[in-house]
C-alpha cells in the first residue's frame, strides 16, 4: 500500500524569536533594538515595527520596573494571523528606587498597549510570582509583517 501525502492539514508559518536581557533600566532600549532589527528580517513595514518597539518598551520597562527580577525574556512570534509579544519576568516585588519617573508619568504604559494591540494580558507562569505579559497584533491593524 503506497501512502500519499496529507492534503488536508494546513500548518501555518510561525516565525518565534526570544531574547533575555538583564532586568536593568538599560536593557529597555536594547529590547526595542533586537525587536526592530529582527522585524526588518522578516519584512515587516516600518509602522508595525514603530508599533511592536514600543509595546515591546512598555512590557520590558514594567518588568523591570515592577518586579524583582534579575532577567527579563521577550519574544515575538508571528503567526498567519496576528503577531504576539510576550515578556516573562521573574515576578517579585520590585524596588521603588530603581525607577522614579513621578506620579504623572505611572501607569501610561499598560494604557498605550491597550490602545496599539488587539488584546493584551498577563499570566502566571506557574513557578512562584513570575508571570507572562502579552500583547497581540491582528494582521490588518495598520501595515504588517
Amino acid at each position: 500500500m503506497t501512502q500519499r501525502p496529507r492534503t488536508d492539514v494546513f500548518r501555518p508559518e510561525i516565525r518565534r524569536f526570544a531574547f533575555e536581557l538583564p532586568a536593568r533600566t538599560e536593557s529597555v532600549s536594547r529590547a526595542r533594538r533586537l525587536a526592530e532589527e529582527r522585524l526588518v528580517l522578516w519584512g515587516c513595514d516600518p509602522e508595525i515595527r514603530d508599533t511592536v518597539t514600543l509595546i515591546v518598551s512598555e512590557l520590558v520597562t514594567n518588568a523591570v520596573v515592577h518586579t524583582a527580577s534579575r532577567h527579563v525574556v521577550c519574544e515575538l512570534r508571528e503567526g498567519q494571523e496576528q503577531l504576539r509579544i510576550a515578556v516573562r519576568d521573574e515576578g517579585g516585588v520590585g524596588d521603588p528606587l530603581i525607577r522614579d519617573c513621578g506620579e504623572e508619568e505611572r501607569g501610561r504604559g499598560l494604557v498605550l498597549v491597550d490602545g496599539l494591540c488587539s488584546a493584551w494580558g498577563a499570566e502566571r507562569t506557574g513557578h512562584g510570582t513570575a508571570r507572562v505579559v502579552w500583547a497581540e497584533l491582528a494582521h490588518g491593524m495598520g501595515d504588517s509583517c
